[in-house]
């Protein structure tokens, strides 16, 4: 009968270490002593929480989640939805740790995880520069409209168009040469889901045949397919 007992309890702890997931996001928020981190992601549309866990006086601790393919995760802190208090990241099977400070939770993360993040954080560095171009165009353009300098005000329009393009093309361009990422597909779909089908097509039939599985390497295609249709 004890027997019988003990391997009871050995298949409920198989079972719940299995309920934990195949991905394990470790957190060690230096200075925050209490609080409260939530791990989400996007799911038709909407941003569901995966895993909860309170921090009372340990800093370091741990969330887990079921994915099949590498994927865009979220790391909130206290249900804020501002900028400073998320975190964005790229996670794969295994472990991601993740390294970040109370006072600057968004700003100081540093991740340590899938090779698709290395990536994405390559993207959004690169792409910061045309962000900033673009901030520079709105006060430029903000300060000719207050003297009422028309003519310099288009001159800054024609700028921030070309800035846009220039994005666009370099966010095409990263896409192409990633194929073999899962950070190809997502970024077609997320940043520049507005581009001429014919873009998004050339993504979309660059992929290898990996991505072309995962996730969003599936979404992209029926996003293509549904363009097409439109477009008939």
């Amino acid at each position: 009968m004890k027997k019988i007992s003990y391997l009871l309890f050995a298949l409920l702890i198989i079972a719940c270490s299995k309920d934990q997931g195949n991905l394990t996001v470790k957190v060690n928020v230096k200075g925050l002593k209490k609080g409260v981190l939530h791990l989400k992601k996007v799911k038709n549309d909407n941003l569901i929480t995966v895993d909860t866990v309170a921090i009372n006086g340990i800093s370091e601790v741990e969330l887990h989640a079921n994915l099949e393919s590498p994927e865009m995760f979220y790391l909130f802190l206290d249900k804020n939805s501002s900028e400073k208090d998320r975190i964005m990241f790229f996670a794969d099977k295994g472990i991601t740790e993740i390294n970040t400070s109370l006072k600057n939770f968004g700003f100081d993360a540093k991740i340590n995880g899938a090779p698709q993040q290395k990536t994405f954080e390559e993207y959004k560095l690169m792409i910061s520069r045309f962000n900033e171009q673009n901030l520079d165009l709105i006060k430029e353009d903000f300060e000719a409209k207050k003297k009422g300098d028309t003519v310099k005000s288009n001159q800054v329009i024609k700028k921030s168009e070309s800035n846009l393009k220039r994005r666009y093309l370099f966010t095409v361009n990263f896409a192409l040469n990633n194929k073999d990422s899962e950070i190809a597909p997502y970024l077609a779909l997320t940043e520049i889901y507005d581009a001429n089908i014919k873009l998004l097509d050339t993504i979309n039939k660059s992929l290898t045949p990996k991505v072309k599985a995962s996730k969003y390497g599936k979404e992209l295609q029926l996003y293509v397919d549904k363009i097409k249709k439109a477009e008939k």
